[in-house]
């Protein structure tokens, strides 16, 4: 009753709702198979959730019955503006379970976080991803839109905004991820070079 089979049929519904306490574990394994990169972003996950900033994190589920089979986070960056930093936040991760995967979950947790954020005011949207999904989703590439990216290591297209409802035309500047994106190495790719012996 809980195969991705179940959702093609559709006997059990799915739902999106904001993340519980008692979500985590279920959320850390939804990015330890999406992501398979070990412990990198269950821990930024985790590393979020505990930061204290002023613009409270937005973390949501996906469930079907009672299981969690994707998770999506929008947290706390700036936007330094010429006039004022500026609150806005950052998509990342977006990770579904890889059997619940090409189903339209993601796209969903993806318009709950935006229609989300936009209720809560938030002017701007960013995250590093693929242009090709996350452009049929209501993200842009950020830099055609005047902002700079907070790495020189993204790479063709992955920097990307949605302007929701409150964004003025004056905000535009460099893209700012918290502390906790740095301390954990997530900003960017690194390339795999071997080290000379």
């Amino acid at each position: 009753m809980n195969s991705s089979d179940d959702l093609r049929r559709g006997p059990v519904e799915l739902v999106v709702r904001h993340e519980r306490v008692d979500d985590h574990e279920a959320v850390r394994e939804v990015h330890t198979l999406a992501f398979g990169d070990g412990e990198r972003v269950p821990a930024l996950v985790e590393a979020l959730r505990a930061a204290q900033p002023a613009l409270a994190p937005l973390s949501l589920v996906a469930t079907v019955g009672e299981r969690v089979v994707g998770h999506v986070m929008l947290s706390a960056c700036r936007l330094d503006a010429l006039p004022r930093l500026v609150d806005v936040l950052s998509l990342s991760p977006l990770g579904v379970l890889p059997e619940f995967q090409r189903q339209g979950i993601g796209s969903r947790l993806v318009a709950r976080a935006l229609a989300d954020a936009d209720s809560r005011g938030v002017p701007l949207v960013f995250l590093e991803g693929s242009p090709h999904y996350y452009g049929k989703r209501g993200f842009a590439d950020a830099t055609e839109s005047g902002f700079r990216p907070p790495t020189l290591r993204y790479p063709p297209g992955a920097f990307q905004v949605a302007k929701l409802s409150s964004y003025e035309e004056w905000m535009t500047g460099t893209f700012v991820y918290s502390d906790v994106f740095w301390a954990l190495d997530c900003v960017g790719l690194r390339a795999d070079v071997s080290q000379p012996s």
